[in-house]
């Protein structure tokens, strides 16, 4: 055999194959010899902005999984989440603690506070045992904090309170305490207080996590059993899934099956978040890691969250998981690139972040004002802003996006019902009177908690926003929690911001899906001299038409240019005109010639000059930049 060849067949080895000859790091070696009985898989949850992920960052600095004093905020990966100090996505990490003589390895998830991303914390309690409930002791319970402990609770998860923040002149520890023993019935006895910031008393948490978190359980001889927790794309190694392993144990090489979609994976990489992606030779029953396919998983919609994966053969003995309910977009805004030639870069820019934000929903749509673009549906509001952050920065995309609207359901006189979307095609007064039996929109039920002093501001502002109120609970002397039934369409329209001014920043706010109600729901266009303007339609209820219609003509008259007649500009409410600007046309002064002419002759060339305006407006379009129905949808 010549050398060269033998030199080339040498090379050509398998995935496992390579892995199989890789010296294990020290890391493994130490990972290898922890039995199950000193696995804790623990998540930290609470209401945005208690700090969770400072918290993150001192248990790895403890455990020294990284170095101290280094980046901030190690778990938040994008620009966008670093930027507003927020996390978006689900976060995990594995370290390795000794306590007493024994290396524990603890799995730890840093989970979103905000509403619109709790189907992420609801993933996360699936691969952990135990939750941390912190609490910021200035704040005390808010309303995300209440949602996140019926979660928890629900799950059966071990729950240890945390107290931080406790450094603050403003904290007020016994209040907090309280809070927690009248609101949950934990025993404030065992909480923890504790400053992440300035690390005081975070050495304590890791001891109560090792004693009070249960170790995973698994069955021993069984085939293996995993649950796919979270999936995100890497442009090298296509889908990569982050897995919790129930039975069993999973190494590169093996043949997987899904038993979602039944299709076979060859595994080309196991390895853990330490706290960037280390591969490993193997990963065990208890163990939360991630893994990628070789070849690789090419589309994100195949990693269907909260499915099962077993050993090829073994898909019969083994018992599905129950799975996730899949997120429902709640909020749709139209989305147009501001110059028609940029469309296909915005649609890639698009497909990129959607890859790995697979909640987002996108339909292609098209506007004779706008030109094409699509409409995009999202979680919330605030997952609507972060999409459109994350295409401005990672990808330089220019986009004009459209107020957001919710969708509305129409039931027909036969039965059938249908979802609307898009404004566009909601059904006209005319047809709505003849075929529609009943027209009904999404309601929320909204947790505000706030301090007792806002509360008639509150009560306020919700009845405005025609609000239910559902109940009223002091939960302390001083905090309320409030409960309110409020129309989705109103929840949209900046409900959050108006509650925050109103409190002066103190209330929060949570709230879930309560299905469909009747309404007296109507569609509001503009219309420009009696053609509508599809970019610029809205459906909303039957008593804000005259109070929108009468800001939109005024606001859209700024934006459109003077004409050589005149031009006039309506809000259109079903068949109703409820408000109505008139911008006047250039005009010639036609009696510049006349000196000390006659009355008659005057009025002559007038109403020649109005008849001439008449044939001019029947004939004339009014041609709208589309830089105007930018300045007009800009906030």
């Amino acid at each position: 055999m010549s050398p060269i060849l033998g030199t080339l067949q040498h090379g050509f080895h398998t995935t496992a194959q390579r892995l199989a000859k890789r010296v294990p790091s020290e890391v493994e070696k130490r990972i290898a010899d922890i039995p199950i009985e000193r696995f804790r898989n623990f998540c930290i949850v609470a209401h945005v902005d208690h700090g969770k992920s400072t918290l993150s960052d001192r248990l790895l600095e403890l455990t020294g999984t990284i170095e101290k004093g280094g980046n901030k905020q190690i778990l938040d990966k994008l620009d966008v989440e670093r930027e507003r100090g927020i996390t978006v996505k689900a976060q995990t990490c594995s370290m390795i603690y000794n306590y007493k003589g024994e290396d524990y390895l603890l799995h730890l998830v840093d989970t979103p506070g905000h509403v619109d991303f709790r189907a992420e914390v609801s993933r996360s309690y699936a691969s952990c045992g135990g939750a941390l409930l912190l609490v910021d002791a200035s704040q005390g319970v808010q309303a995300q904090t209440v949602a996140n402990f019926y979660l928890a609770f629900a799950q059966n998860l071990e729950l240890i309170p945390v107290l931080n923040k406790i450094d603050l002149p403003s904290a007020d520890k016994e209040r907090t305490l309280t809070q927690l023993r009248e609101t949950f019935e934990i025993d404030p006895s065992n909480a923890i207080c504790l400053s992440a910031k300035t690390g005081l008393n975070v050495e304590q948490l890791l001891p109560t996590i090792v004693e009070q978190v249960p170790a995973p359980t698994t069955s021993d001889g069984a085939s293996l059993k995993l649950l796919l927790v979270d999936s995100w794309y890497d442009n090298y190694k296509g889908v990569i899934l982050l897995v919790r392993i129930f039975d069993g144990s999973v190494r590169a090489g093996d043949r997987l099956v899904s038993l979602a979609t039944n299709q076979e994976y060859i595994v080309g990489e196991v390895g853990i978040q330490y706290p960037l992606e280390t591969p490993q030779t193997v990963l065990r029953a208890g163990q939360v890691g991630y893994m990628y396919f070789n070849p690789g998983m090419k589309r994100s919609k195949d990693a269907k969250i909260g499915d099962t994966y077993t050993t090829v053969g073994n898909a019969k003995k083994v018992q599905m998981f129950p799975g996730f309910e899949e997120p429902q977009s709640m909020v749709f805004v139209a989305a147009f690139p501001t110059d028609q030639g940029d469309y296909t870069h915005l649609e890639d820019s698009i497909n990129q972040v959607t890859l790995n934000d697979r909640s987002v929903l996108v339909m292609k749509e098209s506007s004779e004002a706008l030109g094409a673009g699509w409409r995009l549906g999202f979680l919330g509001t605030l997952h609507c802003s972060v999409f459109e952050d994350r295409l401005r920065q990672e990808h330089g995309a220019s986009i004009i996006i459209t107020p957001p609207s919710v969708p509305f359901k129409i039931i027909r006189r036969d039965g059938t019902e249908e979802i609307i979307r898009n404004p566009n095609d909601f059904p006209e007064t005319s047809f709505i009177h003849q075929h529609i039996a009943d027209v009904q929109e999404p309601i929320i039920t909204a947790t505000i908690a706030l301090p007792e002093e806002y509360l008639g501001k509150v009560i306020e502002l919700c009845e405005a926003n025609r609000g239910i109120q559902e109940s009223l609970t002091f939960f302390t002397a001083t905090q309320v929690i409030l409960k309110y039934e409020v129309p989705l369409e109103r929840l949209v329209d900046d409900f959050f911001g108006k509650l925050k001014s109103a409190t002066k920043g103190y209330a929060s706010l949570d709230y879930e899906d309560a299905g469909y109600r009747s309404s007296n729901i109507t569609k509001l266009q503009l219309h420009v001299n009696k053609v509508p303007v599809d970019a610029v339609a809205r459906v909303i209820h039957a008593s804000q038409a005259e109070f929108m219609g009468k800001q939109w003509v005024k606001k859209f008259k700024e934006h459109v240019d003077r004409q050589m007649f005149e031009v006039v500009i309506q809000a259109v409410a079903g068949k109703k005109v409820v408000a109505r600007e008139t911008i006047k046309p250039f005009r010639k002064d036609v009696l510049q010639k006349l000196h000390a002419a006659d009355i008659s002759r005057r009025r002559k060339l007038l109403e020649k000059q109005k008849e001439g305006r008449k044939k001019l407006r029947a004939v004339g379009n009014v041609t709208i930049e589309s830089s105007a129905f930018q300045k007009f949808l800009a906030k």
